[in-house]
């Protein structure tokens, strides 16, 4: 049996797609990826209680709408980071 990725592979393949290449990443290279990925996610879960925590304090609607805007931009921002750093290491490798 067949996974899924398999089959998929080979849907590419029936369409003319040619497979990913493999990056061959090494087990080194792949624990510091994990480990980005786990400061990313802790980063991104303690800004997500601050801002409940702020949210809840807050009563007027304005003042609300700007710190849910506040938010989504520190949260683009630590994501686009975690992305950035991710594409570098995988860059050099």
């Amino acid at each position: 049996m067949k996974s899924a990725y398999d089959l998929a592979l080979e849907r590419l393949e029936e369409q003319g797609i040619a497979r990913p290449r493999d990056e061959g990443l090494s087990p080194e290279v792949r624990a510091q990826i994990a480990e980005l990925r786990n400061q990313s996610e802790a980063k991104l879960a303690e800004l997500e209680i601050l801002f409940r925590d702020s949210l809840a304090r807050i009563a007027d609607p304005s003042e609300r709408a700007q710190a849910e805007a506040e938010y989504a931009e520190d949260r683009r921002r630590i994501e686009a980071r975690r992305d950035r750093d991710i594409e570098r290491l995988r860059s050099r490798s």
